[in-house]
């Protein structure tokens, strides 16, 4: 099976204080790290990346807990706090020798990218955020909509085992449904990424760190996101927000007044599709990305 990545892209483990990175590099020109989300793997930006590979440096990862990166044992809550999930991701940009760079997270991944310009604003040029509005926004306003619609928070949070067991009963129904629940007339999905998602969320050490990563959530990166609000920490960099025209974040919330209350720039606008919006809309997202990328 051919994976969906050009031959320009090498790839590599990198050590990030003992926890490995899978990492996949290409281009040249202004470094910029890209993000994927829950249940998916760094191949989300299938065709995002290379385009933009053409006039910058494009880092891609798998999180820690996903892909092929490391699954450290959720021993604490800790082990799976966006802040150390967003400090991997540093390391890995030292590694590469980038000091200062861009980010560009979906899903999981912008929520990591906003811990990481919480957490290292000096090295945070820029800050792209794909079809989220802030954690700590979205727990402040949860409903019988939002219980419904993303379900998934409460049940991946649960404790006891209880998802895990579920979960490797059928992960290849998991994946399938719940991408194909959050689509909405963009373009389908390349089913060779989605064969990797399959083939890398199959591992019971995967499903359990990406509950762990929900678990987080729900509890220390709150704690964090409190901390963050009590210090008057925001944002400071520019933050460009893009979300699916019929996702549940773009028909539910007003997504730039939201984001001006954690961040100090803030431009951004809707995409024709649903959550998935780097498979479903590339050509939207790539020029949108462009745009705000642009020196």
């Amino acid at each position: 099976m051919s994976v969906p990545l050009p031959s320009t892209f090498t790839t590599r483990t990198i050590d990030a204080d003992g926890v490995g990175i899978h990492t996949a590099v290409a281009g040249d020109g202004p470094p910029v790290l890209f993000l994927h989300g829950y249940p998916q793997t760094h191949l989300i930006w299938h065709e995002v990346a290379p385009a933009l590979a053409e006039t910058h440096t494009v880092v891609l990862t798998d999180l820690r807990g996903y892909g092929d990166s490391a699954h450290p044992d959720p021993v604490t809550d800790d082990v799976y706090a966006k802040r150390a999930m967003a400090h991997d991701q540093l390391l890995v940009m030292q590694a590469l020798g980038f000091d200062r760079f861009a980010v560009v997270g979906h899903d999981r991944g912008a929520r990591v990218g906003h811990r990481l310009a919480l957490d290292a604003p000096e090295a945070v040029r820029g800050l792209a955020v794909l079809d989220i509005v802030p954690t700590r926004y979205t727990f402040a306003h949860v409903d019988a909509t939002f219980g419904l619609g993303y379900y998934h928070w409460f049940f991946l949070a649960t404790g006891n085992g209880i998802p895990e067991h579920l979960l490797g009963q059928d992960p290849e129904f998991w994946i399938r449904t719940r991408m194909t629940a959050r689509q909405a007339n963009g373009r389908g999905f390349d089913e060779n990424a989605v064969r990797e998602y399959v083939r890398c969320f199959s591992d019971p050490a995967v499903i359990a760190a990406t509950c762990a990563d929900y678990r987080a959530g729900a509890g220390v990166d709150l704690l964090h996101d409190d901390a963050d609000a009590d210090a008057g920490r925001r944002v400071s960099c520019p933050l460009l927000a893009l979300w699916g025209e019929h996702s549940f974040v773009g028909r539910t919330y007003d997504v730039l007044q939201v984001w001006r209350e954690y961040a100090d720039d803030v431009r951004g606008t809707a995409v024709p599709s649903d959550h998935y919006l780097p498979e479903e809309a590339p050509t939207e997202v790539t020029s949108a990305l462009r745009e705000f990328l642009a020196p």
